[in-house]
């Protein structure tokens, strides 16, 4: 079993940036995805960035540009964000998993909120 934390979400004015990270109780050098969803109230949860073991990374359209996700070291990944708008506000959560085909690891979520 594999723990996961996010911290780093927080209130933030339209225009600003905010950089999440999620830390694992092991080392998850060898996982081969790790990726950021988010939530937004009343929808689907919905993937924004994700980036493999080889460090190839994807983005979602609406994120792309703005978020940057990276490995930080054996234990850490983070998400950075800039330019962030009112439609980004959601809990954001942490997934990790060692293989493609395995069902991963979710962490609790942090809560983002873009308002003026």
């Amino acid at each position: 079993q594999v723990l996961l934390a996010e911290s780093g979400g927080g209130l933030v004015q339209p225009g600003g940036s905010l950089r999440l990270s999620c830390q694992a109780s092991q080392v998850i050098f060898n996982f081969q995805m790790l990726t950021w969803f988010r939530q937004a109230p009343g929808k689907q949860r919905e993937a924004v960035a994700s980036i493999t073991h080889t460090g190839r990374t994807q983005y979602s359209d609406s994120v792309r540009d703005r978020f940057t996700i990276s490995r930080d070291n054996a234990r850490t990944m983070s998400l950075q964000m800039n330019n962030l708008k009112p439609t980004d506000t959601a809990v954001y959560y942490c997934h990790m998993r060692e293989t493609i085909d395995s069902p991963g690891y979710w962490g609790r979520g942090t809560q983002v909120t873009v308002s003026s």
